[in-house]
């Protein structure tokens, strides 16, 4: 079950500490990242990422998003593991359209196993996460039902576009590749720098229309903020074994020189 946490409204230039008295709103935009010890990768790429999902959502919330980013730097634990979230209410009054979620982060996850959504991509706003978020919780589950971590999504081509909750790279002999780019998957903080680090070591990295059944034997890495490389060591419905976990230590590693003091 997830950890709804402490809940701000930004209005009026500041976060106002609110009860939330119901769970079902209309969550347009999303975006979460994690803080170990004061420490956080991203920061500034997850601001302008979900700056860029409000205004494609709301053009007149632009002018209230520098002093929410402003408040919410002031509120960030500098201590423990957390996992805040931010959301923009579509429902909301004008001007409290805009909330953090300041949530505790789960524990640490490792080795992961994928499952293939077997329909094409059921999204209809791929590219923003938000309003298809309790959609995506729903196929993981579909997937953990099956023996599984993550549901793997597919274009109408057959081509894995990413998890429902994931982004998905995997390495092709000596060549890190990732999914074409597309309007029809989240753009991936967490995928941009392991793919940048692949390049400062020198690795050849990029994109690979790829089905499933193409990535067997093949080293597949999920990744997300909150986990950073989770190496896949099964895919339930491939009738193949997938690769090892040759690079991901290193990676992993790497990954987190990403992070930077809050403050």
């Amino acid at each position: 079950m997830e950890d709804y946490g402490q809940f701000f409204q930004y209005r009026d230039g500041q976060l106002h500490p609110i009860t939330e008295h119901s769970q079902q709103v209309r969550l347009a935009v999303a975006d979460s990242f994690l803080i170990e010890n004061g420490m956080v990768r991203g920061l500034e790429a997850h601001f302008n990422r979900f700056a860029e999902w409000v205004r494609e959502v709301d053009g007149g919330a632009n002018k209230q998003l520098d002093g929410f980013f402003a408040e919410i730097k002031t509120l960030l634990p500098l201590t423990g593991r957390w996992f805040p979230r931010l959301e923009y209410h579509g429902e909301a009054a004008e001007g409290k359209h805009l909330y953090l979620r300041l949530r505790e982060a789960p524990k640490q996850l490792a080795e992961m196993s994928l499952w293939t959504y077997p329909k094409t991509d059921p999204r209809t706003h791929p590219s923003i996460k938000g309003p298809e978020l309790s959609l995506m919780m729903q196929l993981r589950r579909h997937a953990m039902f099956r023996g599984a971590d993550e549901a793997v999504l597919l274009n109408q081509s057959g081509h894995v576009l990413e998890g429902a909750l994931c982004g998905l790279v995997w390495w092709r002999g000596d060549v890190l590749c990732a999914p074409m780019p597309s309007k029809k998957r989240l753009d991936s903080i967490t995928s941009r720098e392991v793919l940048t680090i692949a390049e400062q070591m020198n690795f050849e990295t990029g994109f690979e229309a790829a089905t499933p059944a193409s990535l067997a034997g093949c080293e597949i890495w999920g990744l997300s903020s909150l986990h950073g490389i989770r190496p896949v060591t099964n895919w339930v419905d491939l009738d193949a074994n997938v690769g090892g976990v040759f690079h991901a230590e290193n990676f992993q590693k790497r990954l987190r020189l990403f992070a930077q003091s809050i403050d």
